[in-house]
């Protein structure tokens, strides 16, 4: 019997057993969290930009064109990939492209349901993590703020002197259920 063989009987065999046993199928160890190559860092990772002019590139290096311009310190992107300095990073709207690493911060900053730009409605800002708490503030979708922690599907923002808490689900620049201080 060829090697490859022996080692796939092999395993059928003790997870038939293990099936016997405990009947259930074991279940591989948990996925490792990807980290970017360079960074060390979890890919995808929310980040925002530190400059108030930042070109994005098609490609990592500065001899790639520039496909875009962004204006907007404090801007939230999503980092998706590393090369050597350079961060292929996604905005708000999906549009990607490559940035320096030294454009970009750690600093949490996300934006007001961008998906609804443009529609008549206002994103409530709670003076605590509840529906029924007292608003602070209403900002309009694509209203960029600090976020400083979330929890329980709300986050601390601030925004204009104004601090207060959003719910998690109405804010792009946090994954769903992700949870920090």
């Amino acid at each position: 019997m060829p090697l490859a063989a022996s080692i796939r009987s092999s395993l059928l065999s003790v997870v038939g057993a293990a099936i016997l046993v405990t009947g259930a199928i074991p279940l591989p160890a948990a996925q490792a969290v990807e980290t970017g190559p360079v960074s060390k860092l979890p890919l995808p990772r929310y980040v925002s930009l530190k400059a108030s002019r930042v070109n994005l590139r098609i490609g990592p290096g500065r001899d790639y064109p520039v496909s875009w311009l962004y204006l907007k310190v404090g801007l939230p992107v999503e980092v998706i990939q590393e090369y050597d300095l350079w961060r292929r990073i996604r905005d708000s709207e999906g549009t990607e492209g490559w940035v320096y690493y030294s454009l970009l911060s750690g600093h949490r900053t996300s934006i007001a349901a961008p998906w609804l730009k443009g529609k008549a409605t206002l994103i409530d800002i709670h003076k605590s993590p509840a529906t029924d708490a007292p608003l602070v503030a209403r900002i309009e979708p694509g209203v960029v703020s600090s976020v400083s922690e979330c929890t329980a599907g709300w986050c601390s923002v601030e925004v204009a002197d104004r601090s207060g808490y959003v719910r998690q689900q109405e804010i792009w620049g946090v994954y769903p259920d992700e949870t920090f201080e």
